[in-house]
C-alpha cells in the first residue's frame, strides 16, 4: 500500500504563495502518478495538477494553469505544489492521489488519497 501525507496548507492572503508537499511511503513502485486534487464545501472535488513519476509530465486544471506547478523530488519520496497567485476561489482541502495505473484528471483513477491539508485564501 502507498501511505500519503500531505503539508504546508495555510491562511494566505490573496496574491500569496504557498508549496504544498505530499510525502509518499509505502509501495512507491506503483506511484504511477502522483495528483493534486482539492474540494470546497458543498462542491465536488476538482483536478488541480499531476505528474508522472518516472518522466515528470504533468497536467494541470483549467482554472490553475500559468499558477500552480506540480514536481517532485526522488531523493524525498515528495510531490510538491507551488500555489503561486493564489485567489479567493482557491480555498479547499487539497489532496494527495496516486494512480497505479495513468495519467488521469479523474479522481476515479487514483488509488490512494491523503488525509488533506487545508488552504485559506482571503481577499
Amino acid at each position: 500500500q502507498v501511505q500519503l501525507v500531505e503539508s504546508g496548507g495555510g491562511l494566505v492572503q490573496a496574491g500569496g504563495s504557498l508549496r504544498l508537499s505530499c510525502a509518499a511511503s509505502g509501495r512507491t513502485f506503483n506511484r504511477y502518478t502522483m495528483g493534486w486534487f482539492r474540494q470546497a464545501p458543498g462542491k465536488e472535488r476538482e483536478f488541480v495538477a499531476a505528474i508522472t513519476w518516472i518522466a515528470g509530465s504533468t497536467r494541470y486544471g483549467d482554472s490553475v494553469k500559468g499558477r500552480f506547478t506540480v514536481s517532485r523530488d526522488y531523493a524525498k519520496n515528495t510531490v510538491y505544489l507551488q500555489m503561486n497567485n493564489l485567489k479567493p476561489e482557491d480555498t479547499a482541502v487539497y489532496y494527495c492521489a496516486v494512480s497505479s495505473t495513468g495519467f488521469s484528471s479523474g479522481p476515479y483513477e487514483y488509488d490512494y488519497w491523503g488525509q488533506g491539508t487545508q488552504v485559506t485564501v482571503s481577499s
